[in-house]
């Protein structure tokens, strides 16, 4: 397949992933302590067929820490010791047709645009030529250490009972789309030990965690995809909450997730109208449709709360620097008239295009979340502030999703998750500060979603 493409099967032999749209990314978010300029790294001759390279030093510093990791961490997991993989790591040339083939394919081409764990002889291959490089240049080398961990994430689960022999046995217990989120979990447990400064070659600093994310937003399931399908590895709200969970909590909870504990957007809330949708409405469309239930959603958890909510006036204008509050972005909340104004110029037009329509309808819902603190007294800037909005945003779109005349695609969650990791504006205050790393905006707006708006701090 060709390489752009293949490059969607990033984190499974035989993934099946659509391309989303996003903006290249700086280099550099990992960086080899031996070599800071980033063109040495660990010497990659342990690995099979590498020509000595830049990718493959690269990909070898990744393994070296990533072995260390879990040699450490393994035995209080899980009660054991790890042993490292008993057939090795492959380095494919999938431009040399007369390149060695990989354990589990038959021709090297067979590689092209991925990397893949192969239980049955307990390695790891990947593409040097058309995928590590492609991720290298337009996300970074985080997303180089993200891919690799991941594939290590399925050596692990190997050897803890959900393996591939294993899901054979129950598939239902082990659909395809609870081993990948487990992967991605362990990658995430991983990151944090290279974050937290613990890995002797790699660092990143957690401002460039959203390179990371970029990554798997990027590379996700279309909507529909069934969670036992060989490919299914989740949508952006799946992927990315796995990878955070494992950041922020650990290897525990990765092992621990089953099918009865964890929730996927993808197959848990997909509809059969949501192909018939057509996913998303016009621009001019999107005010009409979420106010009314904007007003009713924030009016009944204001209430809740025993404040009085009076609906903020909507303006709808070219320019919000007429708001008494300017640089909240193309939508602001203009505390003194409590009132909303909403710029339809081009910039909103812009993210409307290049996301989706709930990308316009999340900054929308921050600012009506942002009336909603005001209506309860709450403070409208800092960081307090910054973290509700996003919060109370997430728990208006899981309302959505429960309601019975109103609902939302996965797509749209995942336009969520996009806009709220490219741009600040969903979480500025009045004052147009904002949390500057969209991994905390996104993980915000995740606490309302899952738990609801009773965790925003409107009490």
């Amino acid at each position: 397949m060709p390489a752009l493409i293949a490059v969607l099967a990033v984190f499974a032999a035989s993934a099946c992933t659509t391309a989303i749209p996003g903006k290249p990314v700086s280099q550099g978010a990992v960086v080899s302590r031996d070599d800071p300029g980033g063109t040495g790294g660990v010497d990659p001759s342990f690995v099979e067929n590498t020509d000595g390279g830049e990718i493959d030093r690269l990909a070898a510093t990744v393994i070296t820490d990533v072995r260390s990791y879990w040699t450490q961490q393994f035995p209080d997991a899980f009660g054991k010791e790890y042993e490292d993989l008993k057939g090795g790591y492959y380095s494919v040339d999938t431009a040399d047709a007369g390149s060695k083939a990989p354990p589990c394919t038959k021709d090297a081409i067979d590689v092209e645009g991925n990397a893949f764990y192969c239980p049955t002889a307990d390695s790891i291959a990947w593409d040097r030529a058309a995928l590590l490089p492609v991720l290298r240049d337009r996300f970074g080398e985080a997303a180089v250490m993200l891919v690799l961990a991941h594939e290590m994430g399925h050596a692990v689960q190997n050897r803890t009972g959900a393996g591939a022999t294993e899901r054979k046995a129950d598939p239902r217990k082990f659909p395809t789309i609870l081993i990948e989120a487990m992967a991605d979990c362990y990658a995430g447990a991983f990151v944090r030990w290279v974050a937290d400064g613990k890995a002797e070659h790699l660092s990143i600093a957690k401002d460039r965690l959203d390179t990371a994310l970029e990554s798997l937003i990027s590379f996700r399931d279309p909507v529909g995809t069934d969670q036992t399908d060989r490919g299914a590895h989740g949508d952006a709200f799946d992927r990315v909450s796995a990878f955070q969970d494992g950041y922020e909590q650990g290897i525990k909870l990765c092992s621990g997730m089953t099918v009865d504990n964890r929730t996927f957007t993808l197959t848990d809330f997909t509809t059969a109208d949501d192909q018939a949708r057509g996913g998303n409405v016009t621009f001019d469309q999107v005010v009409g449709s979420i106010t009314p239930s904007l007003e009713e959603y924030f009016g009944a958890e204001v209430a809740r709360v025993g404040k009085q909510w009076t609906k903020p006036a909507l303006h709808t204008t070219q320019d919000t620097a007429d708001c008494d509050a300017k640089k909240q972005g193309p939508v602001a909340y203009c505390r003194s008239a409590n009132a909303v104004e909403f710029d339809a110029g081009a910039e909103l037009r812009g993210i409307h295009a290049d996301i989706g329509d709930y990308a316009t309808g999340t900054l929308l819902t921050s600012r009506y979340a942002m009336a909603a603190l005001a209506a309860v007294g709450k403070p409208l800037e800092g960081p307090d502030a910054q973290t509700s909005v996003m919060c109370l945003s997430g728990a208006f779109t899981g309302s959505l999703f429960s309601a019975t005349k109103v609902y939302l695609s996965p797509g749209d969650l995942d336009e969520a998750v996009q806009v709220s990791l490219d741009y600040d504006y969903a979480a500025r205050d009045v004052t147009g500060a904002a949390p500057s790393a969209g991994f905390d905006r996104v993980r915000a707006f995740r606490e309302g979603f899952t738990k609801g708006a009773q965790q925003c701090g409107l009490a």
